[in-house]
């Protein structure tokens, strides 16, 4: 069964399309080494909650808007030889230079974590 990758994360606002342009060079990396499937969801509809809420887990301000993403790879082995990669890539590609190539947004702030689907449904 498949693996997902789960991101949320605060973008100023007034950045979306450079978080689009980067969204579209990072997520075709993942692709290049093995994931299946990549969405980028801008917030359109994120409310805020009475305990807790998205807002609050990335400590987003009024000026930013929550992004929620996934990557779905083919299992598990194949996303862990993807991070192996990557992790290599950050160290020697000068692509990952944030000098050069900066992120749209505070990446301390980003919470992610590997899921292991327990149900699928689909039409």
């Amino acid at each position: 069964m498949s693996y997902i990758d789960g991101f949320v994360l605060a973008v100023p606002t007034a950045n979306k399309q450079k978080f689009i342009d980067h969204a579209n060079w990072g997520d075709s990396l993942f692709l290049e080494l093995g994931a299946t499937r990549i969405l980028e969801c801008w917030g359109d509809d994120v409310p805020d909650g009475t305990l807790t809420d998205f807002r609050g887990a990335v400590k987003a301000t009024a000026e930013e808007t929550v992004v929620f993403s996934w990557v779905e790879w083919p299992d598990k082995a194949t996303r862990d030889a993807a991070m192996a990669r990557m992790d290599g890539l950050m160290k020697t590609d000068d692509r990952f230079n944030p000098e050069k190539n900066p992120m749209p947004f505070d990446g301390k702030r980003m919470i992610f974590g590997g899921f292991a689907p327990v149900v699928k449904l689909e039409k």
